[in-house]
């Protein structure tokens, strides 16, 4: 395994996307980690992530350096290496001239991390400092115009540094050189497979779990659906999930996942119908955070009721994926800002007294998926688009109301209905209708009407960390749009959504 330290980078989940891409299981721990706490993890090597600091600034992230002297090998990437070299004793400073973007790298030495690539290579630069001296027993391996260190390495301590991002894709033959770190450097093997994983989990959860009884919130989404399956396969009908109909679900989608849950996971299942109370609790609150909270603590109140129904039930699963773990403390140890309430609702009383089981909470969606393909769920629930926790109601901005709630169903039933048909549905992060609380003029039969607008929304992305917006097709676009304000009652313009994230969100609250 590879350990990599969070020094705020905005990249440090590429490095360990990277990292697994190529077969090797890696974690991110922050700064602030022990030396003790890494001997116990034994890692094969240390990846030292970039950071938006200076080193020399006053309050700037570190670790302890004995972390060098582990005899471990060390790749400093940007912010990492200029810690490296502060902590070693070298010099760095604020650049005569910064370097941002695309930069030829000119190589030095073709061994180490620059194994079979050639003597030039583009690479993608972004910091505003530069090491005016290297540590005692480094060698320049690779400079740029800009900047005379822009590589170094210490052969003997197994110490390595890069100005510059492998990880991302600006830069093409950085995943060689992260390979070369982990095979040649490390000797690490490329043995970390979901079917490893899968093995490897189901016994964990076996161990933590025991003799007792665990109980599962299930949406229907592919993180809940491969939860529910790995903790069926771990203790079988010691498993219960419930499935709470909120009635914010898209068309005729509670009858359709209760058939397919049913008919392949062959789980025990709960379904519980709690339209009324979450309806109820929504009339007349247009304030998306206010929405968010109403839906959770009616949530909570029908599921502990739920929960309350299954004797000595000790253990509560939750489908949580590494970005949230990561994201749940900033590479200074404090909370991350908050821009809204997560989509998915979580968070139960501490009166229930359960233990948390979170089998995913290692892995990023992708890996999900293909976890999920290895463990045998369907295609359908495996590929099933992301969809938030308050549903429909944070896609109906303004008053929920039953009537509001049928016309984006209908809407949105249209929409998915042509981005399948189209072969688009599986290369789209998430493709869904947004009702505004808006009306414009429109001309149906010579008649004037005065009806709602809809907005298309459809993003393409990773991890949905970042989102671009999706160029449909206009004649698909026109097509979804033809057939909405000619099926749907209420609706007379369609207009599509082309922001990315950032500065947007994916969802529109």
């Amino acid at each position: 395994m590879i350990l990599i330290i969070d020094f705020g980078s905005q990249f440090n989940q590429l490095i360990a996307r990277r990292v697994r891409e190529l077969k090797v299981y890696c974690q991110i721990e922050p700064p602030t980690i022990s030396i003790e706490s890494i001997r116990a993890l034994q890692p094969e090597g240390i990846i030292l992530s970039g950071g938006p600091a200076s080193i020399y600034e006053k309050g700037s992230p570190r670790m302890d350096k004995d972390v060098f002297s582990l005899g471990i090998p060390v790749l400093g990437i940007c912010y990492g290496m200029q810690f490296m070299v502060q902590a070693l004793d070298g010099e760095v400073q604020r650049a005569a001239k910064r370097e941002y973007g695309f930069a030829v790298l000119k190589i030095r030495r073709s061994s180490g991390l620059f194994k079979n690539i050639g003597e030039e290579t583009q690479t993608w630069m972004s910091h505003g400092d530069a090491i005016t001296r290297v540590p005692e027993g480094f060698e320049v391996s690779a400079v740029t115009e800009n900047t005379p260190v822009a590589a170094f390495e210490d052969q003997r301590r197994q110490l390595f540094g890069l100005q510059f991002h492998p990880e991302v894709h600006h830069t093409p033959q950085g995943k060689t050189m992260l390979r070369n770190f982990l095979f040649d450097v490390c000797r690490c093997k490329p043995s970390w497979t979901m079917s490893s994983f899968a093995k490897t989990i189901v016994t964990e959860i076996r161990q933590q779990v025991g003799p007792h009884k665990i109980i599962l919130g299930l949406s229907g989404g592919v993180d809940s659906s491969v939860t529910a399956l790995l903790l069926h396969q771990a203790v079988g009908h010691r498993l219960t999930c419930i499935f709470v109909d909120n009635g914010l679900l898209r068309k005729d989608e509670a009858a359709q996942l209760k058939k397919r849950l049913k008919e392949h996971l062959r789980i025990n299942i709960k379904f519980v119908n709690a339209r009324k109370q979450f309806l109820e609790a929504l009339k007349n609150v247009t304030d998306p955070e206010k929405k968010r909270k109403r839906i959770g603590r009616v949530f909570v109140a029908v599921f502990e009721a739920e929960a309350k129904k299954i004797k000595d039930a000790a253990f509560l699963g939750q489908g949580t994926l590494y970005p949230d773990v990561i994201e749940s403390v900033s590479a200074f140890g404090g909370p991350t800002a908050v821009i809204k309430s997560h989509h998915n609702v979580g968070g139960l009383p501490k009166k229930m007294k359960l233990n948390l089981v979170e089998p995913l909470k290692f892995l990023f969606k992708d890996e999900v998926r293909r976890l999920g393909k290895t463990i045998g769920l369907p295609e359908d629930l495996v590929w099933r688009q992301p969809f938030p926790g308050p549903g429909l109601a944070i896609r109906v901005i303004g008053a929920v109301t039953p009537r509001r709630l049928a016309v984006l169903r209908e809407v949105d039933a249209v929409l998915l209905d042509e981005i399948r048909k189209s072969g688009y549905y599986r290369r789209l992060w998430q493709s869904f209708a947004v009702l505004l609380p808006i009306k414009s003029v429109g001309i149906m039969g010579d008649s004037r009407t005065y009806e709602n607008i809809v907005a298309i929304r459809a993003v393409t992305s990773k991890d949905a960390m970042t989102a671009d917006w999706a160029r449909l097709p206009h004649s698909l676009l026109g097509l979804i749009s033809n057939r909405i304000i000619n099926e749907v009652r209420g609706v007379n313009r369609v207009v599509y959504d082309i922001s990315s994230k950032p500065p947007s969100t994916i969802e529109w609250e």
